[in-house]
């Protein structure tokens, strides 16, 4: 495995690639690996000749009162789970090298619509850091497919409206949620969490789950639906930030009129703050 750093040495490896035709799948990640993340580059083997993983945690993504400063940094063992599962190159670039002029000086992509509701009502600007930094990574490995794990689902809708909107040449794939034998979605962030909180925090899941099983059933009234969850996490000991019950593909609020749809939910247990989602179609 390559462990490249500087943006003409990627470049330079693949031109070569690009020149005896071989193809490329991608997998962003901001490190602090974990079976999830794996799951991605095992997907992305199966789709390419070679597969690149970058690691680089984005500041223009994280807002003034996020956990920048202390989230999670593992390289050392990040690159060996890489190296164990054969991957071609990893990139872990310095902020610096993304963001030669500072990020707040940065031309930046906004993703309008399916940006604007769930985290991105809640993290204003996050998405904007998202789909910036991926813009800018899709340029500088130019990939044939890119994997993106569906327990962060609004973000993979987020650029995959980018790589439309933008004509950018890549497929984007989405990869099921890994969880816990507890259904917990796997994150970096768990890390935060004693054993115990981890136990507590499956409640997420499993409102969801509740939540889909009553859309299966034929209830429909989405607002009984809502604040019925947001009082079973309250009483399970976690803080709603949303609950929303969307059309899969756009993320609007959903209606009488759809059939597919995806239920998104973020809450805090302490100060961790976790994402979960499900889709359901009738």
């Amino acid at each position: 495995m390559q462990s490249i750093t500087e943006i003409k040495s990627l470049r330079s490896q693949i031109k070569a690639w690009r020149q005896q035709g071989l193809s490329i799948a991608f997998v962003p990640t901001m490190g602090n690996l974990h079976q999830g993340h794996f799951s991605l580059v095992e997907k992305a083997k199966t789709l390419a000749d070679k597969v690149v993983v970058s690691i680089f945690v984005n500041p223009m993504q994280f807002g003034a009162n996020e956990d920048l400063s202390t989230y999670p940094r593992t390289l050392d063992q990040d690159k060996q789970g890489l190296a164990d599962l054969d991957t071609d190159i990893v990139f872990t670039p310095t902020v610096e090298t993304i963001y030669p002029n500072g990020h707040a000086e940065q031309t930046f992509v906004d993703v309008p619509g399916v940006s604007e509701r769930h985290c991105g009502g809640a993290r204003p600007g996050h998405f904007r850091g998202v789909a910036t930094v991926v813009c800018k990574l899709f340029n500088l490995v130019q990939p044939d497919f890119a994997c993106f794990g569906e327990k962060d689902f609004q973000q993979l809708q987020v650029i995959k409206a980018m790589v439309k909107d933008l004509s950018i040449p890549v497929e984007v794939i989405g990869v099921p949620t890994q969880r816990e034998v507890s259904g917990l979605a796997m994150s970096s962030r768990n890390g935060y969490l004693t054993e115990a909180e981890k136990d507590q925090a499956k409640v997420l899941y499993q409102t969801l789950k509740h939540a889909a099983d009553s859309i299966l059933e034929g209830e429909l009234n989405f607002d009984a639906i809502r604040n019925k969850a947001i009082t079973d996490l309250t009483e399970a000991g976690l803080v709603a930030d949303y609950f929303n019950i969307a059309q899969r593909d756009t993320l609007k609020p959903a209606t009488l009129k759809d059939s597919d749809f995806v239920i998104l939910a973020a809450a805090f247990l302490g100060k961790v703050r976790l994402i979960d989602n499900i889709q359901v179609s009738i």
